[in-house]
């Protein structure tokens, strides 16, 4: 029976472990995604993995054996959830597959739009979670100037980036 297996990866070491598993002849699956990287004030793509430390394993119950996945190098566990292995649903393997650049085979994040001024944004968290206001300005490169209608005047607000949406979006 064919199975897929969550595996947690040392640090930084995904493509090590997918090599090694390789290489004893397991099937492994790394999702990967372009993801834009800051570094001086300027933005380069980078391939990183799709979900940092962890990788797919579809195992050959009966012919395969886990107990060699533990010892590879740049593995660092088989993901349990009390006594029992973290069974993949092939479902969400196939899922992930489909998401891929069919040329590539690689996934593109997809974020909520770039935000204009005088755009109308909705607070998903915080303090002012629920209340809709009108965005002013970013301010660095994690947070954002909000004017929220505060006790009937418009009062300017910063809060994380990733706290407001548009209001089209929310």
């Amino acid at each position: 029976m064919l199975r897929w297996y969550l595996i947690l990866t040392k640090p930084s070491s995904e493509g090590i472990a997918q090599a090694n598993l390789e290489r004893q002849g397991y099937e492994v699956y790394l999702p990967r995604v372009v993801k834009t990287m800051r570094r001086n004030g300027s933005g380069r793509e980078c391939v990183v993995a799709l979900f940092p430390r962890y990788l797919f394993l579809h195992l050959n119950e009966g012919r395969q054996a886990l107990s060699s996945v533990h010892s590879s190098v740049g593995v660092s566990a088989v993901v349990r959830f009390g006594s029992r292995y973290a069974i993949v649903p092939d479902h969400v393997i196939r899922n992930l597959h489909e998401r891929e650049d069919p040329e590539t085979g690689l996934h593109r994040l997809t974020g909520p739009p770039p935000l204009t001024i005088g755009m109308p944004v909705r607070v998903m968290m915080g303090p002012f979670d629920g209340l809709e206001g009108v965005f002013e300005r970013e301010e660095g490169a994690q947070r954002v100037v909000v004017l929220l209608r505060l006790l009937g005047q418009d009062v300017p607000v910063r809060t994380p980036t990733g706290f407001i949406l548009p209001s089209y979006a929310a």
